[in-house]
């Protein structure tokens, strides 16, 4: 069965000139299809200790820094569903322009950005807490809040909930409701869990649920802006070796985070509609009606349209939220080659 790309109506002036735009994009993100970055290979362009391989990204350790690369891998139910072209570069670009205007709000780990899909960051031990941000009810996967609330579930993370709620209606308060972070499945945890199984110090968790607060609210704020909800996301912090919390990974990016179209939120919830969104839940929902993806060991191939309109949302919101023109790079250079050259440069430098 053929599928077709779930491109949302034009609504508000802003959205609809976006969505013109980046449409124009889509053979050149077609053309990207075959050369993703899905994996990367560094070896011999500098020296390094070890490298760990994320769900989306790869992680150099040096004696004084981290190299992340973020690649185009698709990661959603604890597996990578498809690779994206142009993903990476989103990420790290859009993450890069977050960090710079919190950093007077929650200090972060940026050293250096010497490729789009790369930046350098201070080494610190990471917290092993995922800090959930959630000012909607809503989701699919087995630890989203809509999720469980179906089931009957109304303490979570820590939280009462009331009766009555609906899907897709704003909290009354945004929720922090951290997940463990680990390599096999994230599972949901509450504040007083945390410390009592000393995952973290009270102190340390205070002050990340601070930070976590401030920059969820600031987020809001300016997706409010550009005329979008910033329904949820998620933060990683770490605490560098001279003692100081900040915030690492990645900052309100499509990957980290859910978006919907402010303008039609209200009319579509009246209707009993689903909010138009602009991130990836809509490829979550084509693999859960095909599929089991907790379970199934083969699951199937994600369509090139869907993949094409998914990184096409990519460098949408990166251009709705910068206000910046995403550079493509050259047709002649292959992302894995300037990889090795633009990290080579900068550790030669650095040494």
């Amino acid at each position: 069965m053929a599928a077709t790309a779930p491109v949302a109506a034009p609504t508000s002036a802003l959205i609809t000139q976006a969505q013109q735009k980046t449409v124009a994009y889509l053979p050149r993100i077609d053309s990207q299809r075959a050369h993703t970055v899905s994996a990367t290979d560094l070896e011999g362009a500098f020296q390094y200790e070890e490298k760990y391989v994320g769900k989306v990204r790869d992680v150099y350790t040096t004696a004084d820094s981290l190299l992340l690369i973020s690649t185009d891998r698709q990661s959603a139910f604890d597996r990578n569903l498809a690779s994206i072209p142009f993903k990476g570069q989103v990420l790290n670009l859009t993450s890069q322009w977050w960090f710079e205007k919190s950093k007077d709000l929650v200090p972060n780990h940026i050293l250096a950005v010497p490729h789009p899909n790369a930046c350098i960051g201070k080494k610190c031990t990471v917290f092993p807490v995922e800090f959930v941000m959630r000012g909607y009810i809503t989701g699919s996967t087995d630890t989203s809040l809509w999720t469980n609330y179906k089931k009957g579930v109304r303490q979570y993370c820590g939280h009462a909930l009331p009766e009555g709620l609906k899907k897709n209606q704003q909290l009354a308060n945004n929720l922090l409701t951290p997940t463990t972070k680990d390599a096999a499945h994230d599972e949901l945890i509450s504040a007083e869990e945390i410390v009592s199984s000393r995952r973290m110090s009270q102190e340390d968790w205070e002050l990340c649920a601070s930070y976590a607060h401030a920059l969820f609210a600031f987020g809001q704020k300016v997706a409010s802006a550009r005329g979008l909800i910033l329904v949820d996301t998620k933060y990683e912090f770490g605490k560098t070796a001279d003692g100081q919390v900040i915030i690492v990974d990645e900052v309100h990016t499509p990957d980290s985070s859910r978006y919907w179209v402010a303008e039609t939120y209200k009319a579509r919830m009246a209707q009993g509609l689903e909010p138009e969104n602009i991130d990836k839940e809509f490829l979550r929902l084509w693999f859960k009606d095909r599929c089991d993806p907790y379970k199934d060991a083969t699951l199937p191939e994600a369509p090139a349209e869907l993949v094409n309109e998914l990184s096409r949302r990519y460098i949408m919101l990166y251009e709705l939220i910068t206000g910046l023109d995403f550079v493509f790079p050259e047709a002649s250079v292959t992302t894995n080659d300037s990889l090795r050259a633009a990290i080579g440069a900068y550790y030669g430098r650095a040494q």
